[in-house]
């Protein structure tokens, strides 16, 4: 079986050195790439990748905040992590965000290649530049798998668009006719829901949605 791969990075010469390395696995196949973080969602829908290779540092929407946005959207998809920083919460934060998945670019050659075929069959792989962070890694490969998220419903999705145009919760609430308190609610349940923590966030987020319907 041939895992099809999807490579996220914003340097072009990596870019082209990671084609250049999986070109000649016959089971592996570069389906598409980008390196721009808003794309990756649009180009994910059509390309149909089995995994994507994950650059942290993305222009448009980081590395974290794009895989939350595929997986939510492709909650089978795998995510592996490729990035310059092997700090633990580098590493931490892309594992909270969803990717299976973490090699550093000093490490990238064959260690890629071993993590996208340990994680294509759904084992978590850290190049050993970080697994000396995390002793108990095996013991995330046994983690129940997390629930769905949750819908986000018509009158949060209106909140959620009127937010990222830059409105403030009185503005929102004078549009919508409701009390600026109860938009507070629905922004707090808004965030609960997608895991965002930020109006920014919240503003990436419908960005990169509403570059998918184009």
């Amino acid at each position: 079986m041939t895992v099809r791969v999807l490579l996220v990075d914003d340097h072009k010469m990596f870019l082209q050195a990671l084609c250049n390395l999986l070109q000649y696995e016959t089971d592996l196949e570069v389906v598409g790439q980008t390196g721009d973080g808003l794309q990756v969602l649009k180009l994910a829908q059509a390309t149909a990748p089995d995994l994507v290779c994950m650059d942290i540092n993305l222009p448009g929407l980081g590395g974290g905040a794009a895989t939350r946005d595929l997986l939510m959207h492709f909650p089978n998809m795998k995510v592996v992590a490729l990035s310059a920083f092997f700090q633990k919460r580098h590493v931490q934060d892309m594992l909270d965000a969803g990717a299976t998945g973490y090699v550093t670019k000093t490490e990238a050659s064959d260690e890629l290649l071993h993590a996208i075929r340990k994680v294509s069959q759904g084992q978590i792989y850290l190049s050993p530049e970080v697994a000396q962070f995390f002793p108990g890694e095996r013991r995330l490969k046994e983690r129940p798998p997390e629930d769905p998220p949750e819908p986000i419903g018509p009158r949060e999705d209106q909140v959620l668009k009127l937010v990222a145009e830059g409105l403030t919760s009185a503005q929102i609430g004078a549009q919508m006719h409701i009390a600026a308190s109860t938009v507070e609610v629905h922004r707090r349940n808004i965030m609960r829901k997608l895991k965002l923590h930020s109006v920014a966030e919240l503003t990436r987020y419908v960005l990169s949605r509403e570059s998918l319907k184009r």
